[in-house]
């Protein structure tokens, strides 16, 4: 497994370095697999915003000897004897986990809407507004904070809903459309799993919704990819009209809670207006004696995010319970000796301490580092062939690990307001370009730690591995000049330390059982 992964991200890898900018691609090259285990028992875990399983109510099917539900089956045959070339293919595109797909999708978005808004004319800045999505500039700006904050709730809404498609499956039992009929194909591989209702349908609307709520520009693309999905279910032999119907109605049921959530969450304050900004910086400066300059040009009036760290996170109560140590003094030896550190970085730069640099760099017109740990779960869940509810409970723990890990670090940056290598080392110049946000801690470092303890806790034996790739990460920016080295190792502590707190959740959820 570890020598495919690695291989994975070499091609990856290389992939970057040819180009200026690392390629979003399409999707995985995989198709349809038979699980390595149902999780019989999914629909009695413990859901994140819902109460449980049951929680959400359906109809019971009708019999699958029934009148209605033969006439199903014939639609589901004729549907499938009149198929055309881009409904096959789009059946292989989508494969019996399509919360991978539709992962790819939001990662797909992200980066193109990772698109830092410019100056107007007059050398002012316009910030991105929901209400008025077209802009310009276009709405959102699709920066690491906000990037986690849509990955938590489309993987916690997709994740919801498959514990209730699970109760329901076990609780109905009625079996596939290929099952009850010999003569339909089966698209994929029999995993002997109960047809109603449909779990590609709940993941489909639960992240269509989501992500036609976070990306408001791309509602009639995401209505296309729906709409091609949940005919590919059908087209597939997998589901009849019933399964999807009464999929549709639980992944609208989550996505309205995890939509209610998330218009409560904080949010829309996380970018303040300048004298907001003002005061915090002066407030550091007060009680510290230093302050973050933004040495952009032309200067943005207001760091990124300055509230982000205000937004309510996921399994931890108290921010501030998480803030990490003080960083040094700037009179202080320590951080003397790492002006000393960044300087020897930057004279001696080999090629290795550039490529890991570029590799984890993650910047605009990426999917960021939030997106970058995503590609690598989806990696591993093909790998391990995991089920849709399986792949759901990686994906929601590990986001919503990051986002808290994301709101952790801002707290750190805003409060202490530290400032970069660029502006405390003369004629510095960094190869990472300029952040527009205090350097203690490092967001890289911190969403890295994170994202990698959660999936050294899904998959055990690949602990050692992604730790490694989360250090890498880490110190990728410092060697791009833009992180003290202590950004870096605090940060990496810190992610780890706020990670816990939702693996300690995972671990009371019933899926160990």
């Amino acid at each position: 497994m570890r020598n495919n992964i690695t291989v994975m991200l070499l091609t990856v890898l290389v992939i970057s370095l040819i180009s200026c900018e690392k390629d979003t691609p399409q999707y995985l090259p995989y198709e349809g697999y038979t699980y390595s285990e149902l999780t019989t028992n999914g629909g009695t875990w413990t859901p994140v915003l819902q109460s449980s399983g049951d929680a959400i109510e359906i109809s019971a099917p009708s019999a699958s000897d029934s009148q209605e539900y033969l006439n199903e089956l014939e639609d589901v045959k004729e549907a499938m004897a009149n198929m055309n070339s881009n409904q096959k293919k789009a059946i292989k595109y989508w494969t019996n986990n399509p919360a991978v797909r539709w992962n790819e999708i939001a990662l797909e978005l992200i980066a193109k809407y990772n698109i830092i808004p410019g100056p107007n004319t007059d050398g002012t800045y316009t910030l991105p507004n929901p209400s008025n999505p077209e802009g310009p500039p276009a709405f959102p700006f699709a920066h690491p904070p906000y990037a986690c904050r849509a990955l938590a709730y489309m993987s916690v809404a997709q994740f919801d809903g498959l514990i209730s498609a699970w109760h329901y499956k076990y609780e109905y039992n009625r079996a596939a459309p290929f099952q009850q009929d010999e003569t339909i194909a089966y698209a994929y591989e029999d995993n002997n799993m109960p047809s109603y209702p449909s779990d590609g349908a709940v993941v489909t609307r639960a992240s269509k919704n989501i992500l036609s709520a976070m990306f408001p520009l791309e509602v009639e693309y995401l209505q296309q990819m729906e709409d091609e999905h949940l005919e590919s279910l059908l087209l597939s032999g997998g589901n009849v009209m019933s399964d999807i119907t009464a999929g549709l109605e639980i992944g609208d049921a989550v996505s309205e809670t995890a939509l209610t959530r998330a218009a409560g969450d904080g949010m829309k304050n996380a970018q303040t207006p300048k004298a907001v900004s003002d005061s915090i910086k002066q407030a550091a400066y007060d009680r510290f004696g230093w302050a973050w300059d933004n040495l952009e040009i032309p200067e943005r009036p207001v760091g990124l995010t300055p509230l982000f760290s205000q937004v309510t996170m996921w399994s931890i109560d108290d921010v501030e319970s998480v803030r990490p140590i003080p960083p040094p003094q700037l009179d202080s030896q320590e951080f003397l000796d790492d002006v000393e550190v960044l300087k020897d970085y930057a004279k001696n730069m080999t090629d290795e301490k550039r490529r890991i640099a570029n590799f984890w760099q993650d910047g605009l017109g990426t999917y960021t580092p939030p997106g970058h740990w995503n590609r690598i779960a989806n990696e591993m869940i093909v790998e391990y062939k995991l089920n849709p509810l399986q792949t759901t409970r990686t994906l929601a723990y590990m986001n919503m690990a990051i986002m808290d890990s994301g709101i952790s670090c801002w707290d750190a940056k805003y409060y202490y307001h530290y400032p970069r290598p660029i502006q405390m080392i003369e004629g510095f110049e960094t190869i990472a370009g300029t952040p527009n946000f205090p350097s203690y801690t490092s967001g890289h470092s911190v969403f890295s730690a994170a994202a990698s303890e959660v999936l050294a806790y899904i998959f055990p034996d690949e602990a050692a591995m992604v730790r490694a790739w989360a250090e890498e990460a880490a110190i990728s920016r410092v060697y791009g000049g833009i992180h003290w080295s202590f950004d870096a190792t605090v940060g990496t502590a810190q992610g780890r330390n706020v990670a816990q707190y939702t693996i300690d959740r995972a671990k009371a959820d019933g899926a160990e059982q």
